[in-house]
């Protein structure tokens, strides 16, 4: 028989629900220019001859970096957040 589901762990759910999305605005922009980085990958394939240096060279390039390291360094970034309790050094005129 199934154990009935307790009211908290309703609440806790919602909650859980309602704190924020996991990916801010920085994570958001850096998709973004990988998502740029992806798109002139396929602008640079498609200019120029078959036997040409853009489309043989640079739009691989561009098309791995997008795909392989902006994207997902856009997805795993998260924001330093400094200590609470922690003091800002005096600066030196």
């Amino acid at each position: 028989m199934a154990k009935p589901i307790r009211k908290k762990e309703i609440q806790r759910r919602r909650v859980a629900r309602e704190q924020s999305l996991p990916l801010g605005k920085d994570n958001f922009r850096i998709i973004g220019v990988g998502l740029l980085v992806i798109l002139a990958g396929y602008l640079a394939m498609l200019t120029g001859s078959v036997e040409g240096f853009l489309p043989l060279v640079v739009s691989p390039i561009l098309l791995v970096v997008g795909y392989c390291v902006i994207v997902p360094a856009g997805i795993i970034y998260r924001k330093k957040e400094k200590p609470a309790g922690a003091a800002e050094l005096p600066t030196r005129a």
